[in-house]
């Protein structure tokens, strides 16, 4: 459904032009989750933009192609792709109280996204509206159909915006930390429903977090990103069990263990890099602990890994002995 090859982000600024994104090339077919995790600047949410034609100038895709359902999307002029947003590709954002309009209720704005691209009247898409609500798990969505956004708990919002996300039926769903503003309970609902609703409606979604428990729970499959790189991508078991890049492997680590006790849970030394001062070679090898000379002149590329795909000179090397 969703077709990302070597996808490339540029902000241009006084002393040269900054690379945000940088040869990303992913998929997602549909009825599948694709979980896109990583730290905060790993160029997550930059990945879900760009797919959506929705970059803050003067950023621009550099280079690279944006495919949904067979049809190129990343030429379409901004009057074009205002028709594809809402009506082929969906938005599920942080926090549902900034993603509705406070001064309208919510069925109005249901129904005036649904008239926006679905051929119905007003009668119908209020109905479709009231069925929206009910999906989503909306108790009394007859009633609950005029009330303001206020009048909702937020993970009440939060469903309410998943239903917008699927008013118009669209082929793919981007969302981006749907689950960061709830607490612990009301994320494994969300999740839960998000992962319903995705298996119902044949629906593609690329899942943004930093929270490898919701990837975990909710994604069939799971895209490791640093420094607007791609490092790892695979089945969401298999990373988890069985991580094949360093990073990765950093980031399990820092994970608690229920039952396990230890002195000090694992961390990542050192901190993401700016843009600006990306280094050359493997973006992560000045906090890697497996670094070699290699990794600090040459850009490994994914390669297979296991079940999956990793970008890792320490894989490349192991493949090479046992060959």
């Amino acid at each position: 459904m969703l077709d990302v090859r070597d996808l490339r982000v540029e902000f241009p600024g006084r002393h040269g032009s900054v690379t945000a994104l940088d040869g990303v090339s992913l998929t997602i077919a549909a009825g599948e989750i694709l979980g896109v995790v990583g730290e905060s600047g790993a160029g997550k949410s930059m990945t879900g933009l760009a797919v959506q034609g929705l970059l803050e100038p003067p950023g621009h895709i550099a280079g690279g192609e944006v495919w949904l359902d067979g049809r190129r999307i990343d030429t379409l002029s901004e009057r074009e792709m205002q028709h594809v947003r809402g009506r082929e590709i969906g938005a599920i954002f942080q926090d549902p109280l900034t993603s509705l309009n406070p001064l309208f209720s919510v069925g109005r704005q249901l129904i005036e996204t649904i008239r926006l691209h679905l051929p119905l009247g007003r009668a119908e898409a209020r109905q479709r509206a009231i069925a929206l609500l009910a999906e989503v798990g909306i108790p009394g969505p007859e009633e609950r159909v005029d009330h303001y956004p206020h009048q909702f708990s937020g993970g009440m919002r939060q469903r309410v915006v998943i239903a917008l996300a699927l008013a118009a039926r669209p082929k793919l769903i981007i969302a981006d930390e749907p689950t960061t503003a709830l607490d612990v309970s009301i994320q494994a609902q969300i999740t839960s429903l998000l992962r319903k609703l995705c298996k119902e409606h044949g629906t593609a979604v690329m899942l943004v977090t930093h929270d490898m428990g919701v990837i975990a729970e909710t994604a069939d499959r799971v895209a490791v990103m640093y420094a607007g790189r791609l490092v790892e991508i695979g089945p969401v078991a298999d990373v988890i069990a069985r991580p094949s890049h360093p990073y990765t492997r950093g980031l399990m680590g820092s994970i608690p263990t229920l039952g396990a006790r230890v002195p000090r849970l694992q961390q990542i030394d050192g901190s993401m890099p700016r843009l600006d001062a990306i280094p050359k070679g493997c973006a992560f090898n000045p906090r890697c602990p497996h670094v070699m000379p290699r990794c600090q002149t040459e850009r490994p590329e994914l390669r297979p890994s296991g079940s999956g795909l990793s970008a890792c000179w320490l894989n490349t090397q192991a493949q090479e002995r046992a060959a």
